[in-house]
């Protein structure tokens, strides 16, 4: 097996009880051969018994765990994980996700579009749908050509906290994460604060980089309502037409 040394980046996970998921996220690097200058994984005060699981994962995959007495929600978790790095580059992914065979190598190619191009503050690996408006770059990479004057509302779409690579500076440049509010609405309000101060992302679009797995033994934490989950055909127009209404608005106002 081929040994990758990924020098001056930090692996940052956040977890919340699920801790035998982020034992598979870490074995999946390990098997793939995949070693970090660092890495921290962020805690939200999960029970006992999966923080003592934690604590017996780190002989084998030498990790920082920093974990928090009370449940502080998703923002405060990425913000305390994000202030521990001290390297350039963090490559940020929630414990349910696992790397796919060709990540060792769209990562490589990542830090060297990221290190020459000083544009760039973000490259993704994973999305829900296909972003609208790409610009194919090279190696399987795209940017994402935001414009106010694109149709619709999926333009926004441009920071995501699914599986990215970032810089060290992006709290300062782009402000901290919101606590205490849902998920939703953290990465929502990230968006704008992404756009709104010029944030430049790009894609990898040829193949899936990361796989995202729920399971049975440690289904997602995140609750949605009916509103933003149903594929009834009039639920999804109302949707489709607030989302255009609202992303519009809230970009200028």
């Amino acid at each position: 097996m081929k040994n990758f040394y990924f020098d001056d980046v930090t692996l940052l996970i956040t977890h919340y009880n699920r801790s035998k998921s982020l034992e598979r996220l870490l074995n999946s690097f390990f098997e793939l051969g995949c070693n970090f200058e660092k890495i921290i994984v962020s805690d939200d005060s999960s029970s006992e018994l999966h923080k003592n699981y934690i604590i017996n994962l780190q002989d084998k995959y030498s990790f920082d765990f920093i974990t928090t007495d009370i449940n502080r929600g998703l923002g405060n978790n990425i913000n305390k994980g994000q202030a521990a790095v001290s390297t350039s580059f963090v490559l940020y992914v929630q414990e349910d996700f696992i790397p796919q065979a060709c990540f060792p190598n769209v990562f490589t190619n990542s830090l060297d579009v990221i290190k020459q191009r000083s544009d760039i503050d973000m490259v993704r690996y994973y999305a829900h749908f296909v972003y609208p408006y790409l610009n194919s770059y090279n190696n399987g990479f795209s940017d994402m050509n935001f414009k106010i004057w694109h149709w619709g509302y999926k333009k926004f779409y441009v920071y995501s906290d699914l599986p990215h690579l970032r810089r060290k500076n992006f709290s300062s440049k782009f402000g901290k994460y919101e606590e205490g509010k849902n998920s939703d609405l953290i990465e929502y309000r990230m968006m704008f604060s992404f756009l709104k101060k010029k944030g430049k992302a790009i894609i990898y679009n040829e193949s899936q980089v990361f796989l995202h797995i729920n399971s049975d033994d440690e289904p997602s934490t995140v609750k949605r309502n009916i509103w933003r989950e149903s594929n009834n055909i009039f639920i999804h127009l109302i949707r489709e037409v607030y989302r255009y209404v609202k992303f519009n608005f809230d970009y200028f106002f």
